[in-house]
């Protein structure tokens, strides 16, 4: 199945995305007061989030990128994470905030929560994702923040791709045609 960008419908547009963004970035910032919080994006899906998230964070932050997958080619989990690039400096007494774009099998969520707990002793480590796909979950991974709840729709758009497009859209957007 192909998707093109005219099939698209808009789930989030850009408007509410940042809205969310700066409701998260509130609740961070309460959270983390002025404390140092290196924040870890999964590249490359939630590159657009972190980054506009971040801008709003008002402690002292470094960021880390890493690269995980879960997808070949398509629109079908393969049940398997690899790791791409898990580099990561030193995390131990560290508050690590995971950046993660969607939360659906909870599989690579699972899998670099694991990591990092069984690697470092962190200060504290949450998990922030702009989708929440609860229907999709087969782990009992939750998100310690989320940006939006979505049911079973294959989503594109503000760094989600289909087959590496569309990630370059402003909104999140969705197909009705069977993929």
């Amino acid at each position: 199945m192909e998707i093109k960008g005219e099939e698209l419908k808009v789930l989030f547009t850009e408007e509410q995305i940042q809205n969310k963004i700066s409701e998260l970035a509130e609740e961070m910032n309460e959270f983390y007061k002025n404390e140092e919080v290196i924040a870890v994006c999964v590249l490359k899906g939630a590159v657009m989030f972190a980054v506009d998230l971040v801008k709003s964070l008002k402690m002292p932050l470094k960021m880390e990128f890493i690269r995980l997958s879960s997808y070949g080619s398509g629109t079908v989990s393969t049940g398997k994470v690899h790791a791409v690039d898990i580099s990561l400096p030193d995390l131990n007494g560290k508050n690590v905030l995971i950046i993660e774009d969607i939360v659906d099998t909870g599989l690579t969520a699972k899998f670099l929560l694991d990591f990092i707990n069984n690697n470092f002793k962190t200060k504290s480590t949450k998990f922030c994702s702009l989708l929440d796909k609860k229907v999709s979950r087969v782990t009992d991974i939750e998100p310690d923040y989320y940006g939006f709840h979505i049911d079973d729709k294959f989503v594109v758009g503000y760094g989600l791709d289909y087959d590496g497009y569309f990630r370059n859209l402003r909104y999140i957007g969705y197909s009705d045609k069977a993929i």
